[in-house]
Parts: C-alpha cells; structure tokens; sequence
C-alpha cells in the first residue's frame, strides 16, 4: 500500500471501511485497513482453493490415523501368532490393550487446548502426530503385555491430540459456504482409516509368523511421521495468528487461502472481521474453562451432547457381529465389506452439510439409525437361519445411515459454534465427551449383551430416538455462519434487537437459540428457508413446558412469547 503509515503487529491501526453516506467513495479492492503490506510476502506456492483443498486433504491424514488406530487392534487381538506371543491373554488383558487407547485419548485431548492456545494448532497437530509414531514403535517391536499397553497409551495420547486440533484448524481455515464440505472431507478420512485397518488386519492374518500382527501395527508408524513433517510446510491458522497478534502472517495466510492480493478489499474485510472479534473477546480477560462454563455454557453442554450421542447412538455395540453367528477371519471379513460401505456413505456429506444443513442431517440420521437397531434387534430375537445375513443387512444400513450423519457433524459442529478464544476449550471438552463414552460403552458393551441380550440394541434405539428430541429443538442450524456471526446466532449481540425481544440476546444464557430477526440469518440469509419447530401459538402446550425444562438446563430461561404471539424460534431447516 503507498503511502501506508507502519504499526505494530500488535496494535495495528483498524480504520472504518469507506462509508457512501458520508460522501467517501466506495470502490471494489479499497483497503479497509492501514497495515505496512510490503513487510512480507505469500509464503506459499499454492493459493486460493488449490492449497485450500491440499491443505484439507492432507489434514485427512490426521483423522486417518486415529481411525486407522481404533480399527486395528479388532483385527489383531483375534490372530492365532498374537494370542500365541502373550500366551493366551485373558479377556482383561485384552480389554485393557484396545481401551487404554481412549484412556490417553481422553486425557490428552483436555491437555492439548491449552497446546494448541499456546503454541499454535500445527504445533499441536505435529506433537500429537510424534505422539502417534512414536506409540506405533512400542507396539510394533513389544516384547511382552506392558509393553503394548503403554504403546497403546502413548498412541492415544497422540490420538487425543489430533482429534481435538484436527477438527479446529479444519473449521477456522474453511469459508463459511465450504466449511461444511471441508469438514465432511476429512471425516471421510478417519473412516478410510479404520476401513484400512480392517484389510489390512485381514491380509496380514494370512502371514504365518509374529508379523501378522506386528504389520498392522507398524503403519501407524509412518502414518505419523508423514503428518508430523508436513505439518511444517502447513500455513498456520490465520484466526490463531491474529489472536497471538501475529497480524501480518495472519493476513498473509488469509491472502493465501483466498489467493488474493494482500490489499484486497475481501481479504482485508476478512481480516479486520476477525480482529474485531478477537478485540471484542479480549475485553472480557478471562479465557478459563470456568469463564467459558459461565459465559457459553449452552454452546458446550450442545457440543458435548454431540459427541456423547455419536456414541450412545450405538456405532460400538453395532459392530459386535458374534451373536449374529459370525467369527474368526468371517467376522473380519464382514468387517471390511461393511467398512467398504461405510466409507461410501461418508461421501455424499461433502455437499448435503453445506446444501440443506446440519440439523436436517442429524435428524434424518437418528431416524434411520434408530430403524436399523431395532430391526437388528428384532432379527437377533428370531433367530433364525437368515438372521446372520439380515444382521448385516441391518448392520451396513446403519453405518450408511451413521456415516452420512453421527459421524462427521459430531466433529464438525463443535469447532463451528465456539468463540475463537474458548474455542480450544470447548472443543477439548467435547472430545474428550466422545473419548470417555466411547471408553464406557467399551467397556460395559459385552457386560450389557450378555445380560439385555437382543434389547440391547433397542436401548440405542431410544437413544437415537432421545437425540432426534435434542437436535429438533436445542441445535441451531450453522449452515452458512461465518465464525464470528456465532454470536449473533447464540443471541450473543442484544444491539438492534426488537422491543418485544429486550431481554434475549444479552449474554449466551439469556438465549440459547434466538429469533430471527429483520427476516435473514446472521449469515444474511432469508428465513424464508427458516422452519420453526417452535409452538407458534400464545399458550405454553405440555410440550413447550418439557422443552424449556431441557432448555434451562442449556443455559435458556423459559421462553415467552413477543408481542406478535410467537415463541423464540430455532434457526432450522427445510
């Protein structure tokens, strides 16, 4: 920019964009900001959606890895050469090799927010990948039970690592009108992943020495390094650079993924967008996890709830075939053929998230999975000849369902609707929510189909039927909300509310899930496409009273209804 006075990248100046009303001229490309451009240059070679798109791609490897590692050992522990090396490990032992994963998993993944605060989102990614690889290395060369188990430990604390970073750098990298496909690209990643470990635990089980099982093992070995050493050619997170006053990098990378000049006007309105924010944020001080419960915690207890349901919606329980009549290298087998579908499925979320929305998806989902288990449920019961072919019938019906749905927006959701600087924090707690249930249900899975039996699988079906509840009336759609409008979507921003709605949108608990306003989304668009799952009527029915019930727990006061008779209604779906 000539003529540009130089600041500091840690207050730089932040002009009012030029205004037609007071006789400045606006023209496309002015600069809204006044920052010394000449200072620096692209850093990468690629630009606009060609490093965009390699950059997503290769943060797949991430996602990869931790499904490629939760996959694995269902194939190894089943192996003749493996039983054999640990002398025949008892059911504990073998337990405690497949759930000490999510145990490191779940510890790490609350560590790694202040990881990733501090130090930056590569700079995580890259620990956790080490993490991964080095894990690998204990378990590929054991010599005896301990041994695995703290490779197993070290493993998922790279796990843990990556499942929290990897979804958040994803989110903060993506346009909002591609954020949705981006986020389902890489979810297709981990399924590939566990996909991969299913045929690759098959093949090996061919190979007659200790290598059937140390093969698989030692993938995950140079799965890792390759996301180790790529995340040093990765571009940084431009919404962290600027929140650790790193502007001018920050606006750099901003250039890059737009791949556009550094004083373009979008890019520079991209940037003074996010700096307004991180402004804004900073006023408040506090970024504690007790300062994000007291200020957000309706947009944690919705992320949680997310990753809790992926679990309890029975995607572990689903996959336990021996009751349907299938073991050994079979069970194996049937795995991978159902993997193959579920790899599929994860496809068509790369336009629908971004096409008709989140909410609608989740929905849609809960209903099928909850058709699947009960039918599952009800051909065990029978038990008759067919029951094994109509088990996975059910089964790659399921996952269909589960991968176009409870799969990637679990992952998705939470990055999207928390505030850039807790949003570290809320994201750690909501994995670690999927890492503690997916540990539980491990764990107690056996327990329960010994003791229900077939009704266990209806009992998943409630739940699914309990999270289509939760989604329809607490989850507001975030399809085409740029990150920083969060706030006005959580009716964060009261400035411009109308006088019927004075005492909602003052603070995140004063409403979880405003009305909308001047007829358009905080993304700017039309509610025209807007459905209200909300009474519209001035009476509270019995149904409006349980809502609030559950609301308040979300951090909602009970609703009231405006002077045009209607209840706050929730961003939707059509």
């Amino acid at each position: 920019m000539t003529g540009a006075t130089r600041h500091s990248t840690s207050e730089p100046l932040l002009p009012s964009p030029p205004d037609s009303r007071n006789g400045d001229e606006v023209r496309v490309g002015h600069p809204v900001l006044d920052l010394p451009l000449g200072d620096i240059k692209s850093g990468s070679r690629l630009r606009g959606h060609a490093l965009l798109y390699s950059v997503s791609v290769f943060l797949s490897i991430g996602v990869w890895l931790f499904g490629y590692d939760q996959g694995v050992m269902s194939g190894v522990i089943t192996g003749p050469y493996f039983k054999g090396y640990f002398n025949q490990p008892t059911a504990t032992q073998l337990g405690n090799m497949v759930a000490v994963l999510e145990i490191g998993a779940f510890i790490t993944s609350l560590l790694a927010a202040h990881l990733a605060d501090k130090y930056g989102r590569r700079w995580t990614m890259r620990t956790g990948a080490l993490f991964f690889s080095v894990g690998g290395v204990f378990q590929t060369f054991c010599t005896g039970y301990r041994v695995m188990v703290f490779g197993r430990f070290v493993s998922g604390c790279g796990v843990g690592m990556l499942s929290m970073v990897v979804p958040i750098y994803q989110a903060e990298i993506s346009p909002a009108d591609h954020r949705g496909f981006l986020g389902a690209l890489e979810f297709t990643g981990n399924i590939v992943g566990y996909a991969s470990s299913v045929w690759i635990d098959y093949a090996c089980s061919y190979i007659e020495s200790d290598w059937s099982w140390r093969g698989p093992l030692s993938v995950q070995v140079f799965g890792g390094m390759i996301l180790a050493l790529g995340s040093f050619v990765c571009p940084e997170s431009p919404r962290y650079l600027i929140d650790s006053d790193q502007d001018l990098q920050g606006l750099n990378v901003i250039a890059d993924f737009q791949g556009k000049p550094l004083d373009d006007f979008k890019v520079q309105e991209e940037y003074k967008e996010i700096r307004d924010g991180v402004l804004a944020d900073r006023a408040v001080g506090d970024r504690s996890y007790k300062a994000l419960w007291q200020r957000y915690r309706g947009r944690v207890l919705i992320a949680m709830s997310s990753q809790l349901f992926a679990q309890l919606n029975g995607i572990n329980v689903i996959s336990y075939y021996a009751q349907a009549g299938w073991i050994g290298r079979d069970a194996i087998l049937m795995t991978g053929i159902n993997a193959l579908c579920y790899v599929a499925s994860s496809i068509p979320p790369w336009w629908l998230t971004d096409a008709v929305g989140r909410r609608p998806i989740l929905l849609c989902g809960a209903i099928a999975m909850a058709i699947a288990l009960t039918a599952t449920g009800w051909w065990i019961y029978i038990d008759q000849a067919i029951t094994p072919k109509a088990v996975v019938a059910c089964v790659i019906i399921y996952n269909a369902a589960f991968g176009m749905s409870w799969g990637p927006i679990p992952w998705l959701y939470p990055p999207e609707i928390m505030p850039l600087p807790f949003r570290a924090k809320g994201v750690s707690l909501s994995t670690a929510t999927n890492w503690l249930a997916n540990y539980w249900v491990g764990v107690t899975t056996p327990l329960f189909q010994e003791i229900m039996g077939w009704r266990l699988y209806i009992m998943h079906a409630c739940f699914c039927v309990l999270s289509f509840i939760l989604v329809y009336f607490l989850y507001p759609e975030t399809r085409g909300v740029p990150l920083e409008e969060m706030d006005k979507l959580f009716g964060d921003e009261a400035e411009g509310s109308d006088d019927d709605d004075d005492d909602f949108g003052a603070s995140e608990t004063s409403s979880l899930v405003p009305s909308m306003r001047s007829g358009r989304s905080p993304s700017g668009l039309p509610t025209s496409r807007t459905s209200s799952p909300m009474p519209a009527h001035a009476g509270m029915s019995l149904l409006g009273r349980m809502t609030d019930a559950v609301g308040h727990a979300f951090g909602r006061p009970p609703r009231r209804p405006s002077s045009r008779g209607r209840y706050n209604a929730i961003p939707g779906d059509q």
